[in-house]
């Protein structure tokens, strides 16, 4: 069943398009802000909620890497895949992580603070290998730079939202 903020979030979203449907890929972000993921049961009320049936939303939201239709971490971890990254060195970053987290894609740690996940394409190829942690994007990453940012987020209290965090996104950023 879907909260009344969940619903007031939804609205809002609703109102921003001519057809309600419409707004599914914004309605389901809404929900899964809140719920860490999206449910079966879940997507059936957003479903119902917008006038979809819940195989039509299912469609959309499998088809996005962004909406995870499974229990996630606290922090998504995206290691691009691409062409670009993987000729720079992404595997040994992945190994890195793997080690660090004992986690390989599609895993979640013991903690239940990390999930890794592949990405197709972060689009930063000049700038490769690349990896994002929730929404903060990170170029330029060797298995050295990926320990002590993984460390980084493993401390207490540690609030990636600041700009002193930054350090670590580019060193090489234009």
């Amino acid at each position: 069943m879907l909260t009344e903020l969940e619903l007031g979030e939804i609205d809002h979203e609703i109102a921003k398009f001519p057809i309600r449907k419409s707004a599914c890929l914004d309605a389901l972000m809404c929900v899964q802000k809140h719920r860490g993921y999206i449910s079966d049961e879940t997507l059936k009320d957003v479903a119902d909620y917008l006038g979809m049936s819940p195989t039509e939303l299912d469609g959309i939201a499998t088809f996005y890497n962004l909406i995870y239709r499974q229990p996630v971490g606290e922090q998504v971890i995206r290691l691009c895949d691409s062409v670009s990254c993987w000729i720079m060195g992404y595997e040994d970053v992945k190994k890195r992580i793997n080690e660090k987290l004992g986690i390989s894609w599609g895993e979640t740690s013991a903690d239940k603070k990390f999930t890794l996940l592949p990405a197709q394409c972060l689009g930063t190829c000049d700038h490769a290998p690349a990896m994002m942690i929730n929404d903060r994007l990170y170029k330029n990453i060797n298995p050295e730079r990926v320990s002590t940012i993984i460390k980084s987020y493993q401390q207490e209290g540690c609030d990636h939202d600041k700009t002193s965090h930054r350090a670590y996104e580019s060193e090489s950023a234009p």
